[in-house]
């Protein structure tokens, strides 16, 4: 299956199940589709407060099984993987970069921006008209606007700082967790 292919399962996918997610009071972080002989459907997801716990997950997978096995998007056999981010994340949308303001992330982006394609470094926040750009704080200390079109992947580096800053966030009985079936 080609990229475009992918994308255009994964918008599919998303179209399914969005709504009862949504419904629930989660959010959809990423959904990913890939692997080999027995392929993985990954959703990650969270409730607004960034918080999942492992009967989040479960109850989650359930409900998106059954949507998935009505619409049945994939035709061959796959494993159904429903997962919180967890702390060391994907950053996927623009209100993700915000959240995370000052944490050290790694990216990538589409084509270069000053000559990289890839960075590592402090968030710095977003700009641009319609906050369509990320300021980051690379490791020289200079700062690089990256378009947020141009970012194929961007993850949270983690750190002493995150560790702690998630620790505040959460309950101390909040786990994290993830929820698996094969579909």
């Amino acid at each position: 299956m080609t990229l475009t292919g992918q994308m255009d399962l994964t918008s599919r996918i998303e179209a399914i199940i969005a709504p009862a997610v949504e419904a629930m009071g989660f959010e959809i972080v990423r959904i990913r589709y890939g692997g080999g002989t027995r392929p993985v459907l990954q959703i990650m997801a969270e409730r607004e407060n960034g918080e999942m716990s492992v009967e989040d997950c479960a109850r989650l997978s359930r409900t998106i099984s059954a949507l998935l096995d009505v619409e049945d998007p994939i035709s061959v056999e796959y494993v159904l993987e429903v997962s919180s981010p967890g702390i060391d994340r994907p950053l996927t949308r623009p209100k993700d970069f915000a959240r995370y303001t000052g944490h050290l992330t790694r990216l990538e982006v589409a084509a270069p921006v000053q000559g990289q394609r890839r960075f590592r470094g402090a968030l710095a926040g977003l700009t641009g008209e319609t906050q369509d750009r990320l300021r980051l704080q690379a490791e020289t200390g200079e700062i690089v606007e990256i378009p947020l079109a141009q970012i194929t992947k961007a993850q949270l580096v983690l750190t002493d700082a995150l560790i702690a800053e998630s620790l505040k966030r959460k309950p101390p009985t909040g786990l994290t967790g993830e929820a698996q079936g094969a579909v």
